[in-house]
């Protein structure tokens, strides 16, 4: 009976005749989007700027495979064996060297060989509805260009998962044009001998999804938190030691585990001032415990605690003062609507110094939700995001308080933020509830409402697919329908589940049926002001969006100014 086999493998022999990989139609479609992948790009990008030679690990593959035979099946790992073969096509298109190109080639295509019985075919094979459209666009030599040349209606972008093929495929080219020919060489050696990923095999479905369980499982297992725990309570003598670990026991009990384990990762961010090069159980010893090895004491008075009862605040709302204290929760509400954790440094470390100034945090606070709103909006991604909060959190320390450069946006910064919110809003789906609850929290003048309903869902005035002959083709031709139906003038707010049915009604009848509550007044304050319009027209909707558009930049201060208006400025700094 064949066991479970587990081997560290560098890419050329991942992407080689060992291996056939093929990705299983019951697995989900492609799904990593831009910042994943250029993420990938830029670690990838620093390890090779290191120049040494530790390998760089990559993950790991749980895969059906028989031992000895190529043919395997993917149960884990199909997002970065996708992205790393679109990294490979790409750097094999802007290749000038042939001998490199042939080197790619080979990792991407199977080559045959009559005396293995091998066959000519691509070393992944996707999904059957993506496979094709993966090995014309992006497998065979030469096919790159049409992909980065396909236009959003190609017929040939029929699925979610073709579509973020090319758009990745783009930015990863588009990035990678920027380099030069000796680093582009470099990063395919390194990929080739450098980069590893742990392979494990097994002979059936039912082991390989209990692989995956535990390989992803949380809970239990042990954390890094519990060998920090080891090293600090291990060095304080008893009776002190159990009262320090009982504190300890307090902090984690407080927070949870997984949120507990997770202001390990703020601490070392906020101790060391930049991102993450290496795991945890590495970077946090070196860079936090090792200031406390005479005095582990003071690492739990002064750190784990104090940082540990911020994080519950953030987390809960529950920051208390005798004044102030609600607006303050107000900002925490808003922060943790985002999809990222990476604002937490500095948050956590401004409520840690400045707990007995509600109105200092209220201001802080404010600022840091207008950049990190921005930065959410923008899709900045990771490397970026880390890299400012950074900065951030260097400024503070210096004594920059609310006036750190690093909060400001710059004039470009604030343009791109409002063109993204002018942009069509509801078909970024990552930041359009956060957007349209800003606004409507803003309308209502209602500083710090919660959303507490069981749902909150984004719904369309003029219907996404409205009936033929209807009102609504009527009131508007099919350009004004693209050009208006996806705006924030067209969206609203509601507490229920969407109704395709009821979304589609005259204007009329979903005000009164759809748009307004089971009193008859409409929940949230966007969906109010629909309520109260006579009509629902490109008219309307211009005013609607040019007024909707200068709330949000009044409320994050988004105005840029005129160019003599920044001359001005840099006059007056100069005659001081």
């Amino acid at each position: 009976m064949q066991q479970l086999e587990a081997h560290e493998m560098p890419l050329i022999k991942v992407f080689s005749s060992e291996h056939q990989f093929r990705i299983p139609d019951y697995q989900r479609p492609y799904s990593w989007e831009g910042e994943q992948t250029m993420q990938l790009l830029s670690d990838l990008s620093e390890a090779i700027d290191r120049e040494d030679e530790d390998p760089y690990f990559l993950g790991s593959l749980v895969l059906i495979k028989t031992s000895g035979k190529p043919d395997a099946d993917v149960v884990d790992g199909q997002q970065r064996l996708t992205t790393i073969t679109i990294l490979l096509a790409v750097l094999r298109s802007l290749a000038t060297d042939p001998n490199f190109r042939d080197g790619v080639d080979k990792m991407i295509l199977e080559p045959g060989n009559v005396l293995q019985s091998l066959a000519p075919q691509p070393r992944l094979r996707l999904r059957e509805r993506d496979a094709d459209f993966f090995r014309d666009q992006i497998q065979e030599p030469g096919a790159l260009s049409g992909l980065l040349a396909m236009k959003d209606d190609d017929p040939l972008l029929s699925t979610d998962a073709r579509g973020l093929i090319r758009d990745n495929a783009r930015s990863l080219h588009t990035e990678l044009l920027k380099w030069e020919e000796e680093k582009r060489e470099r990063l395919l050696r390194f990929l080739a001998t450098q980069t590893f990923l742990v392979i494990v095999s097994t002979p059936n479905l039912e082991s390989a999804h209990r692989i995956f369980s535990v390989m992803n499982a949380r809970g239990l297992d042990l954390d890094p938190a519990d060998i920090f725990k080891s090293e600090v309570i291990g060095k304080i003598p008893e009776p002190a030691g159990s009262e320090y670990a009982a504190r300890w026991e307090d902090a984690e009990e407080a927070l949870g585990r997984d949120a507990f384990s997770d202001l390990f990762l703020h601490i070392r961010m906020i101790f060391s001032k930049v991102r993450a090069r290496r795991e945890l159980l590495k970077e946090f010893p070196e860079q936090v415990l090792k200031q406390y090895e005479a005095n582990p004491k003071a690492f739990v008075d002064e750190v784990l605690v104090p940082y540990a009862k911020a994080q519950a605040d953030i987390d809960g709302s529950s920051y208390t003062s005798t004044t102030g204290a609600d607006k303050v929760n107000a900002w925490f509400g808003r922060l943790r609507q985002l999809d990222n954790s990476d604002w937490r440094p500095p948050a956590l470390w401004f409520l840690r110094q400045h707990r007995d100034s509600p109105a200092l945090l209220d201001e802080f606070f404010s600022r840091l939700e207008r950049l990190a709103g921005s930065m959410f909006i923008r899709r900045v991604y990771t490397t970026p995001r880390v890299t400012r909060y950074a900065e951030l959190l260097k400024e503070l320390e210096a004594g920059h308080g609310i006036d750190a450069p690093s909060l400001e946006l710059s004039s470009s910064e604030r343009e791109e933020t409002l063109e993204r919110l002018n942009d069509h809003v509801y078909l970024v789906s990552k930041t359009r509830r956060y957007i349209l609850q800003r606004l409507d929290e803003t309308l209502a003048n209602e500083p710090g409402v919660t959303y507490e309903h069981r749902l909150v869902t984004v719904e369309h005035v003029l219907p996404q697919n409205p009936e033929k002959d209807s009102e609504w083709t009527e009131l508007f031709d099919e350009g004004q329908r693209d050009q208006w139906t996806h705006r924030l003038a067209n969206l609203v707010l509601l507490n229920r589940v969407k109704n395709p049915a009821a979304g589609r009604k005259p204007f009329e009848d979903k005000k009164e049926t759809y748009f307004s509550g089971k009193t008859g007044v409409a929940t949230f304050a966007l969906t109010v002001e629909v309520v109260h319009e006579q009509t629902w027209t490109p008219t309307v909707l211009a005013k609607r969006q040019e007024r909707l558009l200068g709330v949000l930049a009044d409320l994050w201060n988004l105005h840029v100014p005129e160019p003599n208006e920044e001359l001005a400025g840099m006059e007056l700094e100069g005659d001081e």
